[in-house]
């Protein structure tokens, strides 16, 4: 991506000094199920991370940033900025008013309105407190250990938190978490591979925009996004966990679903053309 001489946003806070942790609860995004695949990749006990974000005994001592991760601070501000002028623009145009999403930038674990949690989390969206939270290390994780670096696929996942926040804003998420509440194990599971292909979709609008806007998009650069798509489908990380995958756990999506909302936005960049909730899901 070119984002040369671009602004970057104002509205966010560096929490990198760090905190205590504690169970996360009623994330609008996804970040959970990174935490349980990177455990699995690293031969360990999805279990022992539960239980041990759950004590909510870790703590984190004062923190000095790399050089690299402020290269990646200034990006991620540059991305938010993005998002802020596209999302600005996209709902003016539905005689909505955007309210951007402040960013919390964290190492090692963090406090939310939804409870608490660990870098291994990954980025995740709370709609309680209208934040988005990333440990700048992710980006990191994504190119060593789940093989899907690039800078538009790190602004991919960006785009994909701040699209919950777009559900949020339209009443979706809130609306689908209320479903779910009422719900048996297989249909929530269902429900939430709705919610995170939505913001999938969310985010290849953003893309679209962002490129008509500022012509950042370079070659390869829609690539990286799609592989990033696919190296974070269920059915791929399951596999590539454990050799086989189990459909009725899936909550983000398989790879072809991710890949193909994720362009199908990234194509029209129409707000309105997002609907995964209606679908039958063999459809999806």
């Amino acid at each position: 991506m070119d984002l040369n001489g671009r602004r970057q946003s104002t509205n966010f806070e560096d929490r990198r000094s760090g905190g205590k942790t504690g169970l996360i609860a009623g994330l609008g995004g996804g970040g959970a199920i990174i935490a349980i695949i990177l455990t699995l990749l690293l031969g360990g006990n999805p279990s022992d991370v539960i239980e041990q974000v759950a004590s909510g005994n870790m703590q984190a001592g004062q923190y000095t940033p790399t050089a690299q991760e402020e290269e990646f601070k200034t990006f991620a501000l540059q991305i938010l900025a993005s998002t802020e002028d596209v999302w600005s623009s996209e709902f003016k145009k539905q005689g909505l008013t955007y309210r951007a999403p402040k960013l919390i930038l964290f190492h090692g674990s963090v406090q939310s309105a939804c409870g608490g949690a660990t870098s291994s989390a990954g980025p995740f969206y709370c709609s309680a407190d209208e934040q988005v939270y990333l440990d700048l290390d992710f980006f990191n994780e994504m190119s060593t250990t789940i093989g899907a670096g690039g800078d538009f696929a790190c602004a991919y996942v960006i785009a994909h938190e701040v699209g919950h926040h777009v559900q949020h804003l339209l009443g979706t998420l809130d609306q689908a978490h209320s479903q779910m509440a009422r719900q048996g194990e297989a249909d929530k599971n269902r429900t939430s591979v709705r919610i995170e292909l939505q913001a999938d979709y969310y985010a290849g609008v953003w893309g679209y925009h962002e490129n008509r806007m500022f012509g950042s998009l370079q070659d390869g650069d829609i690539e990286e996004a799609i592989n990033a798509a696919q190296k974070i489908g269920d059915d791929y990380l399951q596999k590539k966990a454990r050799g086989y995958s189990t459909p009725e756990s899936f909550t983000h999506g398989t790879s072809a679903q991710r890949m193909k909302w994720l362009k199908k936005g990234l194509t029209t960049g129409n707000i309105k053309g997002g609907d995964t909730f209606s679908p039958a899901y063999s459809s999806l």
